[in-house]
Order: structure tokens, then C-alpha cells, then sequence
């Protein structure tokens, strides 16, 4: 009876392993396999994170290409918020930030910065999207790929999807460090690597853009960074952004970063809104999808972790409304602020679809030569091959 029992159990461990670990349902792998994954519980807990970098060239003459990160980073987030795994499971998003060929980086690091490590939050993303600006100087595209490979932390996972965009318009093999070196690197991480060229497709060819790009499995795109992204403006836009500041009442800060997330929440509202309102628009829609979670600081968020122990937070830690009351009554106030905050997220969810629609409508611009398709277009090329899927 009790052999019986211990093989139940491991039964029961091993079906409960396929489902967790692997987003590639298609993908029949071996118990043995599984048990051995097993040991490394770490790595079963990212389960369903697709991780991002993204590599800018901030030399003089980017400042397009920056403008179009800036103002269509919304639309590549909320794109991502439809995806799903094989198993319906929705993975989470984590995009990494570096920036290559601006003069006034450090010389001796290549002309390289890591402005950002893997981050799901997209505030943060956004923050630092704003803070680049651009200066001449010599953009080693095979450096920095290198670079990023080494110092970000990859996930291991090989059922998981991982990708690089670089993105400039100098030749590919500039620099000392052999870009083909870096692309077998990121074979060995099963990292993809596609390229953007900002400039005439034929020249990027010329310039090893492409070739950058086929050596890892990954897209070659030409794209016109100059070009001004053109927004159609729609009878909903300033609805969904007056849902937004409402949406913005329902976040209750606490913790030592909770007051200054909670600015920095409102000065990346002020960024999107002041470049354009249909950027403030894609912001509030991505504010109200799944990856904008902000567990670390927000109370709401918070209570719908696990782990989370309300008791683990000081007193002086949390809202002054919130000081004077005790755990059954700040878990009232929380759960009074998530449903206003579920009620806001579907209106806005609600007529963004008649927005969209009515962009489809009105829609006669090209937007092949603009970042924003060209990334969503390889993304969910390569998430095919991962068992990923969109609504």
C-alpha cells in the first residue's frame, strides 16, 4: 500500500510539473526530464515570463527612433496583454533597456548603458524611455548585444520565449568585438536576435543588419525611424482619460516606495499625454490590463498575492487613512478600492474596443515602417514557436 501511495504521489508531482513548467504543450518531455527539473524550484516559479531587451542606438541622429519607443511602447504592452500559453495561461512580460553609441557614455564600457534590468513594471519601463536623449558617438551593435546577453539574467527555461531587438543605422560590424561571436552566444542562451535597421532596407542588408538578424533565428526589419506616428484621434479618447485619473483614486500606497510610485505613476501620465492624447490613451488602456501590476507598492495589488502578509507592513508604512485602523478594516477599504478599480479597468476595456474599431474605420495611414508593428510582428512570430497564441 504504500508503494502504491509513493507512486501516486509522484504521478501526481510529475502532471502537475507538465502543467506548470512547460508553456509548449506540444513539446512531450521524458519523467525523467521532469524530475530533474524538479530540483530547481526557482526556475518552475518564472514559469510564463517572456523577457524583452531592447538595445537603442542613441547616437545624434536617433532621436526619431526614440520618439517612436517613447510614444509606442503602450501599444507593444498592450498588444502582449492578449497573448496566451498553450494551457490558456497568460504570460507575464519583463523588458530590459540599454542604450548604445551616445557619446556621453563611458568610453572604456563601449559607449554602452544598461538603463534597465528585466522590469515588469511598466512606470519604470516608461521613466527610463524618457529619460534617453541622444549625442553622437560609435554604436558597436556586436558589444552591446554581448553585453546585454552577459549581464542580464536570462531565464533558463527552454520552453519560454526570449528575444533582443537592436535597433540603429551605423554598419552592424562596427567595434573591436565580432558581432557573430555575441550571436553565438545568444544560440547557446536560445536568445533571438532581431535587428531593425533605421534606414533603406539594401543598405541594412549591406550592413550586416540582416544577416545579424538571421544568424539567431530572428527578423530583419527597415524601418523609417523619422517617420511621425499618426494617431487617429476617436469620440472615446477623452472619456478613457478621464476613466484613467479616476483609476488612479483607487491605488493605495504603502512601504517605503509606495508615495514616490504613486508620483511617478502620475509623472508618466504627464509624459504619455504631454506627446500626444493618443499616447495618454494606450497608457490608460495599458493601465488597466493584466502587466500593469504594482503589487511592491499598491495595496490592492498586493492583497491578491499570496504571500503577501498585511501584517508585514508598519504602521507608519501605510496611508495616513489607513494608520488608525485595524487588519479587518484596512482588508475592507482594499477590497472596496479593488472592486471601483475592476469596475474602472472594464469601462476603459469597454470603449477602447469602440475606439479600436473606429480606428479601423478610419484607418488609411501605413504603419509597416514604424517600430511598434515591426516588433509586434516579430513577437508574435517567434512566440508561435513557443506554443504562444492571441485572442
Amino acid at each position: 500500500m504504500k508503494t502504491f501511495k509513493q507512486l501516486g504521489s509522484i504521478g501526481i508531482a510529475l502532471l502537475t510539473l507538465s502543467t506548470i513548467y512547460a508553456c509548449n504543450t506540444n513539446e512531450k518531455k521524458k519523467p525523467i526530464e521532469l524530475i530533474a527539473h524538479a530540483i530547481d524550484t526557482k526556475e518552475l516559479k518564472k514559469a510564463n515570463i517572456v523577457q524583452i531587451a531592447l538595445l537603442l542606438d542613441t547616437s545624434n541622429s536617433m532621436d526619431g527612433l526614440i520618439n517612436q519607443a517613447k510614444s509606442q511602447l503602450w501599444d507593444i504592452v498592450n498588444e502582449f496583454s492578449y497573448a496566451k500559453c498553450g494551457n490558456d495561461a497568460r504570460p507575464e512580460l519583463q523588458i530590459a533597456l540599454y542604450q548604445y553609441g551616445n557619446d556621453n557614455l563611458s568610453a572604456k564600457e563601449g559607449y554602452i548603458q544598461q538603463v534597465l534590468g528585466f522590469s515588469s513594471d511598466l512606470d519604470e519601463i516608461s521613466e527610463k524611455l524618457f529619460s534617453l536623449t541622444t549625442n553622437g558617438g560609435e554604436e558597436y551593435c556586436g558589444k552591446v548585444l554581448q553585453t546585454s546577453l552577459h549581464q542580464l539574467p536570462w531565464n533558463k527555461n527552454p520552453d519560454l520565449l526570449r528575444m533582443i531587438f537592436i535597433a540603429g543605422n551605423e554598419p552592424f560590424t562596427q567595434g573591436r568585438y565580432n558581432y557573430k561571436t555575441a550571436l553565438a552566444n545568444a544560440n547557446e542562451k536560445d536568445v533571438v536576435v532581431n535587428t531593425i535597421f533605421c534606414g533603406n532596407y539594401e543598405l541594412g542588408i549591406n550592413t550586416e543588419w540582416k544577416n545579424g538578424a538571421s544568424l539567431s533565428g530572428g527578423e530583419y526589419i527597415a524601418i523609417d525611424h523619422n517617420k511621425k506616428t499618426v494617431h487617429i484621434e476617436t469620440p472615446y479618447d477623452d472619456i478613457i482619460i478621464k476613466l484613467n485619473s479616476k483609476l488612479n483614486t483607487t491605488y493605495v500606497s504603502y512601504g517605503s516606495m509606495g508615495e514616490s510610485k504613486i508620483i511617478a505613476q502620475e509623472v508618466q501620465d504627464s509624459n504619455a499625454l504631454e506627446m500626444e492624447e493618443a499616447v495618454a490613451v494606450k497608457r490608460a488602456v495599458s493601465k488597466s490590463s493584466r502587466l500593469y501590476n504594482n503589487k511592491k507598492w499598491d495595496l490592492v495589488d498586493a492583497f491578491d498575492d499570496a504571500e503577501f502578509e498585511i501584517s508585514s507592513v508598519e504602521n507608519d508604512e501605510l496611508p495616513e487613512e489607513l494608520q488608525d485602523k485595524n487588519e479587518s478594516e484596512i482588508k475592507m477599504y482594499v477590497e472596496l478600492k479593488k472592486n471601483e478599480r475592476e469596475n474602472i479597468q472594464k469601462e476603459i476595456q469597454e470603449y477602447n474596443k469602440k475606439r479600436l474599431a473606429y480606428i479601423a474605420e478610419h484607418e488609411t495611414s501605413e504603419k509597416s515602417g514604424e517600430l511598434e508593428n515591426a516588433m509586434i510582428k516579430a513577437i508574435k512570430k517567434q512566440a508561435s514557436t513557443k506554443n504562444y497564441s492571441w485572442e
